[in-house]
């Protein structure tokens, strides 16, 4: 009987799931230590913690612990007290003040709300480690930066770190519908049940919170900026009472979007004026309500007048007269409200990259001191790149927070390999050359070029029910990557890409440097085979999936051809003086060296110029052959990538290799897809043969346009 029992465990232990790493962990997968020193300095400290105080957030950290323990050395931690030979302290500053020196108390204090400093403590001749910050939160991440700094083998007892976010809000958007739709997601359904909500918790919302805190991130918009006024309603506002709950020891902030006409679908209202008696008062009594049941509520996230989403501009008002309306009902309570600075409309004939500006600067000033306006790292809309948004540097007196998306939107969605670490990296260090000659788009974002205090970096989620969270596994590193620059802009796309390897897939030297070259190449490879040079917006209109360069009806200037402006001449979109003169909205230093066709970074190139196809590029090649010679990079780096994946057999985890591997097989074929659709619709306006040292395309025009899929995004080519 004991024999048929131990078999039958062992087959179940074979059969078992658990075994297989389906990235539902993320980076939070605390497996076993293999360096035995480390083991045994783990060991000790685990078999051994104190907690001086006792709190929300000291609860969940001792959850964290236990879960960490259990995988790092298969055994449950112990907490002891003070004088039991307690080897691992946790706390505040002012709960360990009288075993800290007035300079480490200073040291300590000097990181603000949520620094934490972690390192050796002596004690009456007794070595011990200590993770203090001013706050639990600070403490908890404090505690997350210790058990990562164990999972990549870093971890070192003698030395201390001290560390403190350079942003204020570090928020996930999220474009999630109350149906549990997501708009522009890619990962399955919402994970926030409202249906069952409140009286059902999903443990998912727990590993949610978990995941954003190891990241410092401290805020989330749990609905879509498309907003539904019904998310305000007293029985929504009990659901997203529950989840605030949860998020708090966590140190997350809820936020939800406002919808401007809220008080007519809601309130029974006439108008939705800003400006109007009732429409303030119907928007008082709601935010009361709000606070009332959640206390720490964040605030509001508001599209308004773009899309066709309502706004001020109905009732003949300006953004800072919707927006200030809105700071004012929240600024007893210390609310913020967060007005997007999207704002593009279908009337206006104006080159839409100038719209933003053209709308904010001459408000600049007059919006509330808790008003923030996010604005889009680019002027167009999340394209595979471009350059940094006007408005960084345009105005002083303003709070401004970026808005990244991490959700692929234009990137091959959920099927394709992209990480945008570099694509973020890139806009974050570009000199704006306002407020001062050295001023990047950094320091504008973190209020240091501008002495603000109130900052954001928010981005829009690519999380969904799909049990790896974000459909494709490369997607966590992503979602990873936009935490960690959002706690310090300033950090490097490629030590990132290294630390989430490192947490996913194990410290292997050569798992580590393959998996590094493919994601550091990836961006720039997708950004050949889509939209090389400067050209944007070449995706299928409603979709946003594949190629559409061409006109795929309705009005002109919503399609490809509005941006690209390709005819028998040249190709490019003349931002210049001699154009559309969006140039003029940077600042002078800007304005002058990119208005030189030849001084103009090339990345950027079609993105300002129209010029003829036999223009003659700093390589010597006309502009013709290099779109060319881009578009062929692009498919034969995608190539390389999935050549570069298949020799890790063996290396990675099965399912983990199987994952990306059929992906990546898709993204050659879309790559191909691509390069093939693009260059050969080009060629109808170039009247050229193609460069004789690239792949030719094959398929003729009518058979891409044939591709082209009008509705649902899950819908792929019939390759």
């Amino acid at each position: 009987m004991k024999n048929r029992i131990v078999l039958i465990v062992l087959f179940c232990l074979l059969i078992s799931p658990s075994f297989a790493k389906d990235g539902y962990k993320l980076w939070l997968d605390y497996q076993s230590i293999e360096n035995p020193n480390l083991a045994e300095e783990a060991e000790k400290l685990f078999e051994g913690i104190y907690f001086f105080g006792k709190n929300s957030t000291y609860e969940v950290i001792q959850k964290e612990l236990e879960l960490a323990s259990k995988g790092f050395l298969n055994q449950n931690p112990e907490f002891k007290k003070l004088n039991q030979n307690a080897r691992l302290w946790i706390g505040t500053r002012s709960e360990l003040s009288q075993y800290l020196g007035l300079d480490h108390q200073a040291k300590i204090k000097a990181l603000g709300e949520e620094g934490y400093w972690r390192g050796p403590l002596n004690q009456e001749g007794e070595s011990l480690y200590a993770i203090i910050g001013n706050t639990p939160k600070g403490v908890l991440y404090g505690v997350f930066d210790f058990l990562r700094s164990i999972q990549t083998g870093t971890f070192d007892s003698n030395s201390e770190k001290s560390d403190s976010p350079k942003i204020k809000l570090r928020m996930l958007n999220h474009w999630d519908n109350l149906d549990r739709t997501v708009e522009r997601g890619y990962a399955g359904f919402s994970i926030w049940d409202w249906h069952r909500l409140p009286g059902y918790i999903d443990p998912r919302y727990i590993d949610y919170a978990r995941a954003n805190a190891s990241l410092g991130i401290n805020a989330v918009s749990l609905t879509n900026v498309n907003a539904n006024a019904w998310v305000l309603r007293e029985d929504f506002i009990e659901k997203v009472k529950v989840l605030a709950d949860l998020f708090r020891p966590y140190g997350i902030q809820v936020f939800l979007t406002a919808r401007f006409s809220a008080p007519m679908e809601m309130g029974n209202l006439e108008t939705a004026d800003p400006l109007d008696t009732e429409v303030k008062k119907f928007w008082k009594e709601r935010v009361d309500l709000i606070y009332k049941e959640i206390p720490d509520f964040g605030g509001f996230l508001v599209k308004a007048n773009s899309e066709g989403q309502p706004g001020p501009h109905e009732y003949g008002r300006n953004h800072a007269e919707g927006a200030n309306m809105l700071a004012e009902a929240l600024a007893p309570h210390g609310g913020i409200v967060i007005w997007r600075a999207f704002v593009y409309s279908h009337e206006i004939d104006e080159d839409r990259h100038k719209q933003a500006n053209l709308e904010f600067e001459p408000l600049d000033g007059k919006f509330m001191d808790n008003v923030i306006i996010q604005v889009k790292n680019g002027a167009i809309d999340f394209q595979p790149r471009e350059p940094f948004h006007p408005l960084f540097g345009a105005v002083e007196e303003t709070n401004l927070g970026m808005e990244f998306q991490i959700t692929q939107e234009y990137l091959g969605q959920a099927t394709q390999l992209v990480y945008l670490s570099p694509m973020w990296e890139e806009i974050l260090q570009s000199k704006t050359y306002r407020p001062s000659p050295n001023s990047t788009v950094a320091e504008i974002i973190d209020g240091s070029a501008t002495d603000k205090e109130l900052t954001l970096m928010a981005g829009v989620s690519n999380i969904g029910t799909d049990r790896n969270w974000t459909g494709h596994l490369f997607g966590q590193a992503n979602w990873y990557a936009f935490g960690k620059l959002a706690w310090d802009p300033y950090q490097n796309s490629a030590e990132i890409a290294e630390e989430w390897i490192n947490l996913t897939f194990g410290q292997n030297p050569e798992t580590q440097r393959k998996i590094s070259t493919i994601m550091l190449q990836s961006h720039e490879a997708a950004v050949n085979y889509m939209t090389p040079l400067g050209l944007h917006h070449l995706m299928g209109r409603s979709h946003h999936y594949g190629p559409g360069p061409w006109v795929e009806g309705g009005r002109a200037d919503w399609t490809s051809v509005y941006y690209h402006r390709a005819d028998s001449e040249g190709i490019g979109f003349d931002r210049t003086e001699s154009g559309s003169n969006a140039l003029g909205q940077y600042a002078s230093e800007i304005a002058y060296n990119w208005s030189d066709p030849n001084q103009i970074p090339e990345k950027f190139l079609l993105w300002f110029h129209h010029l003829p196809w036999d223009f003659k590029l700093r390589s010597g090649r006309t502009l013709w052959d290099e779109i060319g010679l881009h578009y062929d990079l692009g498919v034969k780096t995608a190539r390389e990538m999935k050549q570069q994946w298949d020799s890790l057999h063996g290396l990675v985890d099965e399912e983990q290799f199987s994952h990306t591997s059929q992906l990546l097989a898709i993204q050659v074929q879309e790559a191909e897809w691509w390069r093939n659709a693009c260059l050969l619709y080009f060629q109808t306006f170039s009247n050229r043969p193609f460069p004789d040292d690239i792949e030719k395309p094959t398929g003729d025009l009518e058979y891409y346009k044939s591709l082209r899929f009008p509705f649902a995004p899950g819908i792929k080519p019939n390759w």
